[in-house]
């Protein structure tokens, strides 16, 4: 195996202008979610170059490629990397600077898309190297509900072939160029979206007798849920009476508006925010929970909550034995030492659908460089990477892929 591992290692860096250039390429021509119809054919275009058949069209702009080794059908194993840009204006001083006003690659998609065409093309290379077959799976939508992950696996994506494990990679500005981290177990939140319509009378502001201010109630309601749940040990809630305590959990929200003025009440607030946590059962005693101590609220103060949970993301966990497997393969890559363990996250990725049908490992590269200043964090106007990141990002997944399949 160590010869492979070499060959791995020369092939990623013989490759690494062109995963550069594919990369590039994606950043400038980004697309939104479910919109990813120039990125889906551009991506159809390299696995054409390849010689690696696929099938495009899941989800309208996904795409399922498979590459068969010896003995296809001994194991199956799949890669994802997620393709859509979110809705920010880029403000990168840099020749591949987003060319779609607006929209940005600002979490990285293109870094996973183009990781996962640099290890598709070694893995295409070396297929005489191994047994089973190797699925990718290039996804729309993450940063959307309901999740293209989901959408995907209702049409199928998990099956003909079923794999047995599966692996995903994501960008991390925080962590050096060189490096890469693994956690074993739960990892990263669930998250739904919560919206709220406060209503109660509105009027003049110089006639307080005349109206009932739905701005005093939505900031009572909100005050309430703080406590309820987020006023406790850190990234706990204990919102029992034993006070046991319950998952690490986050409610925030980051949207009010009154249409009033200086001197007018609405009639009615409206408020938008998120829940995340990581335990099912808990999840959904939490939805009960905050819609009752709103609309509770709002009904002694005279007014109506209307509380609605727009149901989104389940927790990723991460499978022992396929992330101890991954964590190996990445010690033999890179050592022992570039090879991090990750704290618990609070943030949410549609991988977690996966992660729910396949044993699987969501494992982070390292893509920031303080010494060149590249330091932004991901869903910012000035998000960027260390290009040498994807001679890492490639190679290491064709490793990984090999090391899963002996």
């Amino acid at each position: 195996m160590n010869q492979v591992l070499q060959k791995i290692k020369s092939l990623s860096q013989q490759n690494l202008s062109e995963t550069i250039e594919i990369r590039r390429h994606l950043h400038a021509h980004p697309e939104l979610s479910f919109e990813e119809y120039n990125t889906s054919n551009y991506i159809a275009s390299k696995l054409k170059e390849y010689n690696i058949p696929f099938k495009q069209g899941i989800v309208k702009t996904g795409i399922v490629a498979l590459i068969e080794g010896k003995n296809p059908s001994k194991k199956i194993i799949a890669l994802r990397a997620d393709m859509d840009a979110l809705p920010i204006n880029e403000t990168n001083d840099c020749e591949y600077i987003s060319k779609n006003s607006g929209i940005m690659h600002a979490c990285g998609h293109d870094v996973h898309t183009a990781s996962v065409l640099g290890t598709a093309k070694i893995l295409n290379e070396l297929k005489n190297e191994f047994e089973g077959s190797i699925k990718l799976i290039f996804q729309p939508g993450e940063e959307k509900l309901p999740g293209g992950a989901s959408l995907m696996i209702k049409e199928g994506v998990l099956e003909n072939p079923k794999p047995t494990t599966m692996f995903g990679q994501h960008v991390f500005p925080s962590m050096e160029v060189g490096k890469v981290g693994f956690r074993n177990g739960m990892y990263m939140a669930s998250t739904d979206e919560l919206y709220m319509t406060v209503k109660g009378k509105g009027g003049h502001a110089a006639m307080p007798n005349d109206y009932n201010n739905p701005l005093l109630i939505a900031s009572k309601i909100l005050l309430e849920l703080n406590k309820a749940f987020m006023e406790m040990p850190p990234a706990y809630s204990t919102l029992e009476a034993d006070n046991k305590p319950k998952p690490p959990t986050v409610l925030a929200f980051g949207k009010i508006i009154g249409n009033g003025a200086t001197n007018v009440i609405p009639d009615e607030v409206k408020i938008e925010g998120t829940f995340r946590t990581m335990d099912e059962d808990w999840r959904a005693e939490a939805h009960s929970k905050m819609k009752r101590i709103a609309e509770e609220i709002a009904l002694q103060m005279n007014g109506v909550c209307e509380f609605r949970v727009e149901k989104g993301y389940p927790f990723l966990v991460n499978d022992d034995s396929t992330t101890n497997s991954a964590r190996n393969a990445a010690i033999d890559y890179l050592g022992k030492e570039n090879v991090e363990e990750l704290p618990l996250r609070m943030t949410a990725e549609d991988f977690a659908f996966f992660s729910q049908q396949v044993p699987s490992c969501f494992y982070r590269l390292g893509t920031g460089s303080k010494s060149k200043g590249i330091t932004s964090g991901v869903h910012t106007s000035t998000f960027d990477i260390d290009e040498a990141a994807l001679e890492i990002g490639a190679g290491l997944m064709a490793w990984i892929a090999i090391n899963e399949l002996k």
